[in-house]
């Protein structure tokens, strides 16, 4: 199945690979639920927040297993709800992805990213992933790697 995130990917040329999993229902996370499903450790599949800091959007997107630390992008970060992220976005909850969305908002990659060749991303609907370089996510959407996380 195509994705407006599929399709942008395939146009500009960049190397991925889609990774499909059935999804359960009564699952908790969908991040920590497709890392299962599909045998990736949970530090390389990535979840995709959308954030609003001083009042702008932005994604961030953060390992499935850790959570993003407000404080690394400002004192007024906050979590946009889910209503408000599938407008700007196109995508529901579960199914975001920084690709071929609604309106192209700044992406946040937590630097943890760059420690592997390729991580999983949504690939924008709900139990599908996109496997890629993590380079080519920041390049394609123009992008940059920061601490995203607090570190334990």
């Amino acid at each position: 199945m195509s994705t407006p995130a599929v399709r942008m990917l395939h146009a500009a040329g960049v190397r991925y690979r889609l990774l499909e999993y059935e999804l359960d229902p009564a699952a908790g996370s969908f991040g920590l639920e497709a890392a299962e499903k599909l045998g990736v450790p949970p530090e390389r599949v990535f979840k995709t927040l959308v954030v609003e800091v001083d009042g702008a959007p932005l994604f961030a997107v953060v390992p499935v297993a850790a959570r993003l630390e407000p404080k690394a992008l400002g004192k007024r970060a906050r979590l946009v709800d889910a209503a408000a992220a599938e407008r700007l976005t196109g995508y529901v909850k579960g199914g975001t992805s920084v690709f071929g969305g609604r309106r192209r908002l700044p992406v946040l990659l937590d630097e943890s990213a760059l420690r592997y060749e390729t991580v999983v991303v949504n690939g924008g609907r709900r139990g599908l992933q996109l496997e890629l370089d993590p380079r080519d996510l920041l390049a394609l959407t123009g992008g940059r790697a920061q601490r995203l996380t607090s570190r334990g």
